[in-house]
């Protein structure tokens, strides 16, 4: 796994500057730093060593030097395809798997992207024709950003190495900030950076006689296979998993497992016991706090023999938030656990298997097994009945506001639920906390100066998903969830968080449970055999059934997350009062600092747990702000007080 920029520009020698920013990308390929030019055309690249490990240095070109790649993730079928294209008469110079999209770009031109089994973001350029090729793989588990004005093309992995262009005017995005706020991730192609552009997943741009275009060259399947058997149906998710995990066990440097107790990494660890894998490092932290799955996860490790490593921290988050913002690039709420795993790891093993992605194919969450009832239960809703629900939600508002009694919130929120029966976009988005249609609440959030300038109303968080929804809208309710949830939060949230928590300590992590046929596969069975008589991830269950311990397979899922109401009374709460004090919100210009005021003062409460993110937000986003607008570097979360 590596870091990549890329600078096009004209008529200036830009080696200085790419050397600065592939300082600031350091972390993501400690063992090698090239910087290469053509032309107005300058690239770089940061090496982490995990295959070939001594002639893998980037760029990588073919046979003549006319195409040239920078590389950042790993194919995991490249000696098939390497086989293929030696028959072709392409001849190969290392073994590294970064060579072989070279000789492909040679053979198919810009269609080759669909043989590529592997997670990956890559720039490769053509120098006959001075042409530069972006792309991301499928799902997106590798990032890849572009910054486009006035003639100069900047990209990267990461925005802090784009943001130090001397022409890059830092500011925020104020459309991404709406968004993330409803969802505590930013949406599609924005980016909290103003001008900044997030690569889609399954997307690649060309950037030709100064055109940039951008092109979906991947879709996910949509339909499902009502003829396939319960008994198929596990048979042959045993055989894809296994599969997956053969593929991404490739590399010359130790390959370890983060182990949660739970039922996806506990599959991954039966695979690679099944392989015959000799070794087999597994990882479990915790944070002595109820959630931790030290016992289930020793059973594993017990059970497969593995070389288990464990890992409690009695942590104070705030102290981190410093860190962990200047990797995620984003106030995001759980980062705290994929930062500490990874610096966990990281003296033991360069790769990590994780067990990301089970839920979301075959429905785990218990947000899943609410969707499909609820539905249809629209069908008998009187419309008397929704006009009394929608009074009643109105009126919860306004007792809320009046009272000042937050917990009021989740009635409010309730109710909202009822009215969204029968339209499962919005369900969807109002259980996952999603406040954009509820247009009185913004007035809790910003303050009113700063809506009547800006018309935040007119952002809408839905749009992208009506799209998802709409190509999905004769499936069943669940199989529209799963499909625009994977393709949004699953992405932009979960799989961002991993690259740059793993990153931030020069771990690289792979995903078998996001292979690309077992995506294709699970997408296509039917809703039924995911939920079953209310258990979640049923045909999951039942698959590795004949292979785990009874008490993993029927676990109820915990999830490694860190519970807002006791960070809230640990140090969130006394951090907030010192950065969130009404000088800095007015000088802001942006928040309602009584609504802020009001949750802080308000007594701690377990029902809470939106407002107590909203507040970790708020403090990450004064954070990010000073480090990525205002150049403040350090770590101490003390320097940000304000």
């Amino acid at each position: 796994m590596c870091g990549i920029a890329g600078i096009f520009e004209k008529e200036k020698d830009n080696r200085p500057l790419m050397s600065k920013m592939l300082d600031a990308i350091a972390h993501r390929g400690p063992d090698a730093k090239s910087i290469y030019t053509h032309q107005n055309f300058t690239l770089g690249h940061r090496r982490l060593s995990i295959i070939d490990l001594c002639t893998g240095d980037q760029p990588v070109f073919n046979e003549d030097q006319s195409v040239c790649v920078i590389f950042n993730g790993e194919i995991y079928n490249f000696e098939e395809l390497k086989e293929e294209l030696q028959t072709k008469g392409h001849r190969f110079r290392t073994h590294t798997d970064t060579e072989v999209l070279v000789h492909l770009y040679e053979e198919y031109g810009t269609n080759f992207f669909n043989r590529l089994n592997g997670i990956f973001a890559f720039a490769l350029l053509d120098k006959n024709r001075d042409r530069l090729l972006l792309a991301r793989d499928h799902f997106g588990v590798k990032p890849l950003h572009y910054y486009l004005k006035d003639g100069i093309l900047l990209f990267g992995s990461e925005q802090k190495s784009i943001i130090l262009h001397p022409k890059y005017e830092r500011e925020l995005n104020l459309k991404a900030l709406h968004i993330h706020l409803n969802l505590r991730y930013t949406q599609g192609n924005e980016t909290l950076f103003k001008g900044i552009k997030r690569l889609p997943a399954a997307h690649f741009a060309l950037f030709e006689n100064g055109l940039f275009t951008v092109r979906r060259y991947w879709e996910m399947p949509v339909g499902t296979d009502r003829s396939i058997t319960e008994k198929e149906a596990k048979e042959r998710i045993n055989v894809l998993i296994k599969a997956a995990v053969k593929r991404q066990l490739i590399s010359d440097v130790p390959v370890g497992v983060y182990l949660s107790g739970g039922l996806d990494s506990s599959a991954i660890v039966q695979k690679m016991h099944e392989l015959g894998v000799a070794e087999i490092n597994t990882f479990t932290l915790g944070f002595n706090e109820p959630t931790d799955e030290f016992p289930d996860a020793q059973q594993i490790a017990d059970y497969f023999h593995t070389k288990h490593h464990t890992l409690s921290l009695s942590m104070n988050p705030m102290q981190q938030m410093p860190k962990v913002i200047w990797h995620a690039e984003e106030p995001k709420i759980n980062l705290l656990q994929g930062y500490n795993m990874s610096a966990f790891v990281h003296p033991k093993v360069k790769v990590i298997l994780g067990g990301l992605g089970g839920d979301e194919l075959f429905a785990g969450y218990d947000i899943h097994k609410f969707i499909y009832p609820f539905n249809r239960w629209h069908h008998y809703t009187p419309y008397w009945m929704q006009r009394l629900l929608r009074w009643k939600s109105d009126f919860i508002f306004k007792l809320q506001n009046n009272s000042h009694a937050l917990r009021y919130d989740e009635y409010r929120r309730g109710v909202q639920m009822l009215l969204a029966i029968g339209n499962i976009e919005r369900f969807y988005l109002i259980i996952r906390n999603v406040w954009d249609y509820d247009t009185p609440f913004y007035k809790n959030i910003y303050n009113e100066s700063f809506l009547k300038q800006r018309r935040m109303e007119s952002i809408r968080v839905h749009r992208e998903f009506d799209s998802l929804f709409h190509r999905v809208r004769h499936e069943k309710a669940l199989d529209q969830v799963l499909y625009a949830e994977f393709q949004t939060k699953m992405v932009n949230d979960y799989l961002l968080t991993d690259d740059r928590m793993s990153m931030a300590h020069s771990v690289e992590e792979r995903v078998p449970l996001l292979d690309k046929e077992l995506v294709e596969f699970a997408f296509q069975l039917p809703v039924e055999l995911k939920i079953k008589n209310n258990q979640t991830k049923y045909l999951f269950r039942k698959a590795l059934e004949p292979y785990l311990p009874p008490k993993i397979i029927t676990k109820k899922k915990w999830g490694f997350t860190v519970n807002p109401y006791l960070q809230f009374k640990k140090d969130l709460k006394e951090t907030a009062e010192k950065i969130l004090t009404q000088k800095y919100i007015d000088r802001q210009g942006i928040f309602n600092y009584d609504y802020i005021k009001r949750i802080l003062d308000y007594p701690a409460h377990p029902k809470l747990r939106w407002h107590y993110n909203y507040i970790w937000i708020l403090v990450g986003l004064a954070i990010w702000e000073d480090q990525f607008i205002h150049h403040r570097t350090d770590d101490r979360i003390e320097s940000y007080y304000k």
